[in-house]
C-alpha cells in the first residue's frame, strides 16, 4: 500500500513537472523533477531531504542516516536537468566523533530524553533574539544535537550552537548551518 502511494506521488509529480517543463527550466520545475526523482529512488527517503532551488542552484538539506543515500540524492540533484550547481547541506547522522551510528536499540526513556533535547533546543533557538530558528532544523540522537540549515552570518550561527550547547542534557552539537547569501 505504501509502496502504490509513493509510486503514484510520483507519477504525479511528474506529470506536473512534464506539464510546466517548458525550453526554460525556472526553480520551482528543478525543484519538482528532484523531489519525484527521489520520491522514484528506493534508496532515498524523500521527506528528510528539503529541496529549493534559486536561479538553477539546488540546496539540499536535512539529517539522513546513511552517507550513501546523502551521496544518491547528490547524484540525482545533480543529474537533473537544469541544474547548474548542488549546495550539500546534508548531515549524516551520527552518535559519536567516530562515526559509529547510535545505538538502535535505545530504551523508550532514551528516545523520550532526545525528543525533549530536540523541542527544549528548537523552542530557546526561536525565543533568542538573534537567531532564526525556523530556518535551523533540529534533531538529537543519543544527547547528539545536529543543527542543519540556514542562518543570516557567521555571528547567527555561532550563536545557535552556543544556545544548543547550554542546553540541558545535550552532549554534543553538530551544525551544518549555511550562511546564507542575500
Amino acid at each position: 500500500m505504501k509502496r502504490s502511494k509513493n509510486l503514484f506521488a510520483f507519477v504525479a509529480m511528474a506529470a506536473v513537472v512534464l506539464l510546466t517543463a517548458g525550453c526554460s527550466q525556472p526553480d520551482p520545475v528543478i525543484t519538482g523533477k528532484i523531489k519525484a526523482s527521489f520520491l522514484g529512488d528506493s534508496n532515498v527517503r524523500a521527506t528528510q531531504i528539503e529541496v529549493t532551488t534559486k536561479d538553477g542552484v539546488v540546496t539540499l538539506t536535512g539529517n539522513i542516516d546513511s552517507q550513501s543515500e546523502k551521496d544518491r540524492a547528490l547524484e540525482l540533484a545533480r543529474s537533473t536537468s537544469g541544474v547548474k550547481n548542488v549546495v550539500d547541506m546534508i548531515a549524516v547522522r551520527t552518535g559519536t566523533e567516530s562515526g559509529d551510528a547510535p545505538d538502535p536499540n535505545l530504551t523508550l526513556g532514551e528516545h523520550v530524553d532526545d525528543a525533549v533535547i530536540t523541542a527544549s533546543v528548537k523552542s530557546r533557538l526561536l525565543e533568542d533574539p538573534m537567531v532564526k530558528g525556523s530556518k535551523i532544523d533540529v534533531d538529537t540522537r543519543a544527547g547528539v544535537v545536529f543543527l542543519t540549515g540556514s542562518v543570516r552570518s557567521q555571528e547567527e550561527s555561532a550563536r545557535a550552537v552556543e544556545v544548543a550547547r547550554a542546553t540541558e542534557h545535550v552532549k554534543d552539537v553538530k551544525a551544518n548551518l549555511n550562511v546564507a547569501r542575500g
